[in-house]
């Protein structure tokens, strides 16, 4: 079972990234496959014209499909998840997230960005077809500051939410995917994940 992130800020080197390395690499000490999917990498002008032939966006494709969960990162700019997210996520077919677990996860410099997570996101989200929506992230700027040397250091309360949402994603991965299914089992989980946030 792979975890894919999908990071939709136009900076290669911003928070949301940092934020989503951080979740993906507790992710993998509790054994989880993970991989990070950075949207500026990919051909922008095949991104713009929804070239799904062009190599960096049929690799991109290809991670989404192959992915049990998807953490979709975004920073928050003008109420709203960015373009570059927007450009990808219209290149999904409309069932692009059918049978998966979904978290989403925003960067922005005010709690007054929080709501854009649950407007603006979480509803293309479930018309992508997800599973479960798993209950949603915030990091405020101010929490996550840059070392010189690479990486971040998370102040708390964040470093406390983003190890309850990775805990919230792996237990209710391995109980959909590896566990009999069991309506009671998901309904549990969804419970869980809504306390730990």
């Amino acid at each position: 079972m792979t975890i894919l992130a999908i990071s939709g800020s136009p900076s290669p080197d911003s928070r949301t990234q940092l934020v989503l390395s951080h979740v993906l690499s507790l992710l993998s000490q509790r054994g989880q496959t993970t991989d990070l999917l950075v949207l500026p990498t990919l051909s922008s002008e095949a991104l713009l014209r929804a070239d799904t032939t062009e190599p960096s966006i049929e690799n991109a494709l290809a991670k989404v499909a192959g992915a049990r969960v998807i953490i979709v990162g975004t920073p928050i700019y003008k109420a709203a998840y960015t373009g570059l997210l927007k450009a990808f996520l219209d290149l999904l077919p409309q069932d692009g997230f059918d049978g998966k677990i979904a978290l989403p996860l925003a960067t922005g410099g005010s709690l007054a960005h929080l709501l854009a997570l649950d407007y603006a996101l979480r509803p293309v989200l479930q018309a992508l077809g997800t599973e479960a929506v798993l209950p949603s992230v915030f990091a405020l700027d101010r929490e996550v500051t840059r070392r010189p040397e690479g990486g971040a250091v998370f102040e708390e309360p964040l470093r406390g939410r983003l190890a309850a949402a990775a805990q919230g994603v792996a237990s209710f991965a391995e109980r959909l995917f590896t566990a009999p299914y069991s309506a009671a089992n998901v309904l549990h989980d969804v419970a869980d994940a809504r306390v730990a946030a």
